[in-house]
């Protein structure tokens, strides 16, 4: 019978304890209320500053779709692919992975990317501009990197040379600049490039797509060249009439492969929507920033707030055991 009481009375003073914890929980928000106010304040003036300080950059996109299927240029090779084996010889590229898979992992490849930034001459722009002149239409160059009268890379405190090495140039290019997605759905590519300055987004976006089909072009032609000049190599040593006929129709595959792949001006990225140049920035969200530095400056705020009231209880509590 005495059980249920001592429930009761157990559970009364239980919630008069959680009303005293809430209100002296706003009492102590209240009392540190400058303290959380001066963190907000800081926090957003810094975060204001950064998100100004940060350059605009703006983003191009190119919108591609696959311009060969299997049946294409680079399949031509595979249609004969029985005749080769009954000759005895194996000449390859005919039914091997998709060419625009290849195409696409290719695109991001170290080699390639290497090649293409020592092309282009985008060593500068890429590791030492700090900014777009839109007046002047030109790049705003890190003095302190490299020196645009001289064309030389300067050496840092260290008296280290900072001239960028195909690894850090290629990294940056990944990181900072390119993406490549696809829409597994429609099978259509899309292809961006961030930058400092509007035009050459469209610029190094363009000359992404011209290249990587040249690439692939020539790497097919050179290909199908060398298996005709071991097909014609075949043809001279044997004088079996039906050897003969085989190694002919084997180059007459092979010889068409190159015809096509010359003839095409997109020859594995067809472009449906060409890269243009932005006329707004992508990056920074500025609002964003200032938002979440804001919010991370009143939580920095009050978590200060609770651990000097939490010091200030244990100090409380210790005085009170020292006078008792």
């Amino acid at each position: 019978m005495n059980q249920p009481v001592v429930y009761q009375v157990a559970e009364q003073s239980h919630y008069p304890d959680d009303e005293i914890d809430l209100r002296e929980l706003f009492v102590t928000l209240w009392r540190g209320k400058w303290i959380i106010l001066l963190f907000t304040v800081v926090f957003a003036a810094g975060g204001v500053a950064y998100a100004l300080g940060k350059p605009n950059i703006y983003q191009a996109s190119v919108l591609l779709a696959p311009a060969q299927d299997e049946g294409g240029a680079r399949g031509l090779s595979g249609q004969l692919g029985g005749l080769a084996s009954l000759a005895g010889i194996s000449l390859g590229g005919g039914g091997g992975a998709n060419p625009t898979l290849i195409a696409k992992e290719v695109l991001q490849s170290r080699a390639f990317l290497t090649d293409f930034i020592h092309r282009h001459n985008l060593a500068v722009p890429l590791m030492a501009a700090e900014g777009w002149d839109e007046k002047n239409e030109k790049w705003i160059i890190d003095l302190e990197k490299y020196n645009p009268e001289t064309h030389q890379w300067l050496n840092d405190k260290n008296g280290e040379s900072q001239k960028p090495t195909d690894w850090d140039m290629v990294k940056k290019f990944k990181e900072s600049h390119l993406s490549l997605s696809e829409n597994k759905d429609s099978g259509m590519i899309s292809l961006s490039v961030k930058n400092l300055a509007p035009p050459a987004a469209k610029d190094w976006a363009t000359k992404l797509v011209h290249d990587i089909n040249e690439h692939m072009r020539e790497q097919d032609v050179a290909e199908a060249e060398a298996r005709i000049a071991y097909l014609e190599n075949k043809l001279r040593e044997t004088n079996i009439a039906g050897m003969q006929q085989v190694f002919y129709q084997l180059i007459e595959s092979e010889t068409r492969t190159v015809m096509l792949a010359n003839a095409q001006s997109e020859y594995v990225f067809k472009t449906i929507d060409p890269a243009v140049v932005p006329q707004e920035k992508s990056e920074p969200k500025r609002a964003l920033i200032c938002v979440v530095a804001t919010m991370l400056g009143g939580m920095l705020g009050i978590f200060t707030v609770f651990v000097i009231a939490f010091v200030r209880s244990g100090k409380e509590q210790n005085s009170d055991r020292a006078e008792i």
